[in-house]
């Protein structure tokens, strides 16, 4: 639990700017403690202590504003920023790595039974507001955007955004939407065309039959 202990507070070390010592990041983190109270909840959770551990839970909640379920599995070296409103639940998975922000759920549909909840490879981002929704996987070292609603599996090396989120960079390049808002064809332009193509087939229709009635007259 120790070693957990330290690559936590390592994490935070290298990603927050603000951190100045181990000393400060132990005492005054409040993601950092509700990932300490976690680890001996789940513990309790795994050998059917239940009541226990989500009393544990529900301490930590009151104290750090950040509710994990005992029964969420929480990886090492992860990193939860200021904490404040982010849920996760009782069949989540979080790998090695993670960074959750300020207001992230990672939660159900309400239409699932057994596993419920997201699974997030390695080092993913889920950025401030995100919601990750469904008995999916997140792949490692993806990014979901802050206030992204997901519903479905985000590839590795992706980035998500949007709601519904949509994929809009895969393995470092920008992916195309189907439909270009910009540059799609003008309706009018196309109708005018197409009239166009019209009038001169009719016209082309119209000399040929006076031509054969000219040659008829003659």
């Amino acid at each position: 639990m120790l070693k957990r202990l330290r690559a936590d507070i390592r994490t935070i070390k290298e990603h927050d700017p603000a951190a100045r010592s181990s000393f400060e990041i132990l005492l005054l983190y409040s993601g950092l403690h509700a990932i300490m109270w976690h680890r001996p909840a789940h513990w309790l959770y795994k050998h059917h202590c239940v009541f226990l551990a989500r009393f544990i839970s529900q301490l930590a909640r009151f104290f750090t504003q950040v509710e994990i379920h005992p029964g969420a599995k929480i990886g090492v070296g992860v990193m939860i920023d200021h904490g404040s409103g982010i849920v996760i639940g009782e069949t989540a998975e979080v790998g090695d790595g993670c960074m959750i922000y300020q207001g992230v759920t990672l939660g159900g549909t309400g239409k699932e039974k057994g596993k419920r909840h997201p699974t997030l490879g390695k080092n993913v981002m889920v950025g401030s507001g995100a919601k990750v929704l469904g008995p999916f996987k997140v792949g490692d070292n993806a990014k979901i955007a802050s206030g992204a609603v997901v519903l479905e599996e985000v590839p590795e090396d992706s980035t998500a955004v949007g709601i519904p989120a949509r994929i809009v960079r895969r393995n470092g390049q920008k992916v195309s939407d189907e439909l270009d808002q910009v540059h799609i064809p003008d309706p009018v332009s196309q109708e005018l065309c197409r009239m166009l193509m019209k009038i001169e087939h009719l016209e082309k229709k119209v000399a040929q039959l006076e031509s054969e009635h000219g040659s008829n007259v003659e």
